[in-house]
């Protein structure tokens, strides 16, 4: 290695981040990108995402936006090429895209369900799937899955996004233990409240309500962002398999 790399290995990398036009994504985009990362951002709302890479790309740095939808695997697999084609490989995915409902599961509201099941679980799927078959042919690569602590403490009207958390979490633990030739490093990040846009449309009572929490204890996104950042520059052979990250004064 060079005696670049051993400052920072965040330097010179290539991540592939969805979800990467707000929040937890677009600070890790920037974060790691400042650091000298090449980017490469996915996400459905393309304006933003474009946006974002065109910021990061006048400060110097390296960023390619493409336009992506997580529930669909042509997309991740379009993502995760367009980081091969333009740099040659692929070192870390971020698997970031996630949504939330919030309401009782006696409502009923399927549809709803189905959505988030589609984002958060088979999102992160697609990911892998996408991701895994470049990660052989390197021998290495590193998956990194913001999770979330709504699957370490149940509360009521989160029944499925936390179990949407958690079948991710199993997965990631299942990718773990199927990857200990030393080829994939696995990282599950399981934030608590964040000021990010996860609470819903306004409007909504139970959006506007979680909303509120988040902006009145929500930690900023870049305190994820430095987690993940952690989680990356370790040496290949050190993985940080789970981090939760959450307020201090957050029950």
């Amino acid at each position: 290695m060079s005696g670049h790399f051993d400052e920072d290995r965040v330097a010179g990398s290539v991540v592939v981040i969805t979800g990467a036009s707000s929040g937890i994504g677009e600070a890790t985009a920037r974060l790691l990108a400042g650091r000298g990362a090449s980017v490469v951002l996915g996400a459905r709302r393309t304006d933003r995402l474009d946006r974002i890479a065109e910021e990061i790309r006048s400060a110097g740095k390296t960023a390619v936006a493409v336009a992506t939808d997580v529930t669909r695997r042509a997309d991740l697999d379009g993502l995760v090429g367009t980081a091969v084609r333009e740099f040659g490989r692929l070192d870390v995915l971020v698997n970031n895209a996630g949504v939330a409902t919030l309401g009782p599961l006696a409502d009923g509201d399927t549809d709803t369900w189905s959505a988030v099941i589609d984002v958060n679980v088979r999102g992160v799927l697609h990911g892998i799937a996408a991701a895994a078959p470049v990660f052989a042919r390197q021998g290495r690569g590193h998956v990194v899955t913001v999770v979330s602590t709504a699957g370490i403490k149940i509360v009521p009207e989160m029944g499925v996004y936390a179990g949407t958390k958690n079948a991710v979490r199993t997965i990631m633990e299942a990718l773990r233990q199927e990857s200990t030739d030393g080829v994939i490093r696995t990282t599950s990040i399981s934030p608590g409240y964040v000021r990010t846009e996860l609470g819903g449309p306004s409007g909504d009572p139970d959006g506007d309500a979680a909303r509120a929490m988040m902006d009145r204890i929500g930690l900023p996104p870049d305190a994820v962002a430095r987690a993940i950042a952690f989680a990356i520059e370790q040496p290949h052979d050190v993985e940080i398999g789970d981090l939760t990250i959450r307020p201090t004064v957050q029950g």
